[in-house]
């Protein structure tokens, strides 16, 4: 009896032991704790504003072979050393950037201040792999939050978890520089310490979080956990975003910690080079998300790139993201000299001439309530404090457009590129030659024979 008592105690013990640890994933952290309705609060410019700019810029500019170039070609570091011993971006003005990212309607920036070749750009005094120490000499980022800022653009910061530059950052399957079989990344890994590259992103994030004001989002990238990758314990996630909160309460920080499991890891979901057939969810709720998106196949500078979207694309690319609730994040390589691309110049002008007279239809809305059929070959918005629908229009019908089931629903209709006014029925039109039929509670909306000389026309109906 004694025995079977001992055991049960010690089973007792192990299963609570379990239990707590079950317990203590799946609590929130004191620091972490906040409301819903604070959340919502503290998410609120950036669900209103749904357009941001995603810059990727570092040396990597050089060779112009994608971002990805020194782990796609398994360059060594001495051979990288070259782009850094020739950075000096003579033409960079940040003024110019942020004017243009004004004029196409950009609310926020993301910028790499690090990616994945562990270059920063910024004077952090942890590195000596920095820009002040390249013939520019000059910090990147401070006049670069300056500018973007005085054009009234909130600031992002982009920081790679990866760093394939760093002493300490330890060997696995996609370090560009790693020994070829796994036993040799193991034993090559034993002169590495984790502790210590944790403890150096910890320091920089602090720098960056500390140095240039108020920072509004923050994409850490990216967990690939597995075997021979790394997840939340080897970047000690809870305690890089316990500092993150610490210093910047306020900031939004994405969902690559590989904290998905918590309800406080991340803020928003982030969808990468596709478009979610409808509005992302976690365990069957709707979650905020955002897609970050490139013009071409690229994210950096790559000079040979010729798979670039049309602005008529990018302009649809951004509606379908806000009729299905997310955000999209549109991405500019600039060049090693530090300017835009004329592709890309090209393609912002044109997404700037869109919004100048379609941003309504994108800033303050979200997806169409479910009541709210699509009419076909459209997309639907919708701004839940003005209570007004927008219907963009990717091809052009002739003479009328058919919505079904919105009887008594609208008061009034106009196109949005100019205001004027979208004449609507209820009865179809009779006669021996017509065949037009609809649902006793559809409505007809009475349209121009030409189509509006705008990349996709929208229709704005103020509801009742």
């Amino acid at each position: 009896m004694m025995k079977k008592t001992i055991f049960f105690l010690l089973g007792l013990s192990f299963f609570l032991s379990i239990q707590e640890k079950v317990s203590a994933q799946n609590d929130t952290p004191l620091w972490a704790k906040e409301t819903p309705e604070q959340k919502t609060k503290r998410m609120q410019w950036w669900t209103h504003d749904r357009f941001g700019m995603f810059i990727h810029w570092g040396i990597y500019a050089l060779p112009a072979r994608h971002e990805w170039v020194k782990n796609r070609e398994r360059i060594s570091d001495e051979a990288y050393q070259t782009y850094f011993d020739h950075f000096n971006p003579d033409l960079y003005n940040p003024e110019e950037w942020a004017a243009k990212a004004k004029a196409a309607g950009v609310k926020y920036v993301v910028i790499t201040t690090k990616h994945h070749d562990g270059f920063c750009l910024w004077d952090s005094k942890y590195t000596d792999f920095k820009v002040t120490n390249t013939p520019y000499k000059k910090d990147l980022i401070r006049p670069f939050v300056e500018a973007f800022r005085n054009a009234g653009i909130q600031i992002g910061f982009y920081y790679s978890l990866i760093d394939w530059h760093h002493p300490d950052f330890p060997y696995d399957r996609m370090h560009p520089n790693a020994p070829q079989t796994k036993e040799e990344r193991v034993k090559a890994n034993e002169k590495r310490n984790l502790k210590k590259y944790q403890q150096y992103m910890k320091d920089q994030l602090t720098e960056l979080l500390t140095q240039y004001g108020q920072i509004d989002e923050l994409f850490l990238d990216f967990s690939y956990p597995g075997e021979e990758g790394k997840g939340h314990e080897d970047w000690d996630a809870e305690g890089l975003l316990k500092v993150i909160r610490k210093l910047q309460p306020q900031i939004l920080v994405d969902n690559r910690l590989d904290l998905d499991d918590t309800t406080w890891g991340w803020d928003f979901v982030t969808p990468e080079q596709f478009m979610p057939q409808e509005w992302p969810t976690v365990n069957g709720v709707r979650v905020p998300w955002e897609t970050c998106q490139t013009f071409s196949g690229s994210w950096g500078y790559y000079r040979d790139e010729y798979t670039w979207k049309s602005p008529h694309q990018l302009v649809v690319m951004l509606i379908e993201t806000v009729s299905k609730g997310g955000n999209l994040l549109l991405n500019v390589g600039p060049t090693a000299r530090g300017v835009f691309d004329d592709r890309a110049d090209e393609r912002l002008s044109a997404i700037g001439r869109w919004m100048k007279f379609h941003s309504r239809s994108i800033y303050g809305c979200t997806q169409a309530p479910d009541d709210f059929k699509v009419p076909q070959n459209c997309f639907l918005t919708y701004n839940p404090e003005t209570k007004r629908l927008y219907i963009h229009v990717l091809e052009w019908p002739f003479k009328s457009l058919n919505l079904p089931g919105y009887k008594g629903r609208i008061k009034y209709a106009q196109l949005l590129n100019d205001d004027s006014e979208i004449q609507f029925r209820t009865q179809a039109v009779k006669g021996s030659h017509t065949t037009e039929s609809t649902g006793e509670d559809d409505v007809i909306l009475s349209l121009p024979v030409e189509r509006p000389d705008v990349e996709v026309p929208v229709i704005e109906l103020i509801l009742n």
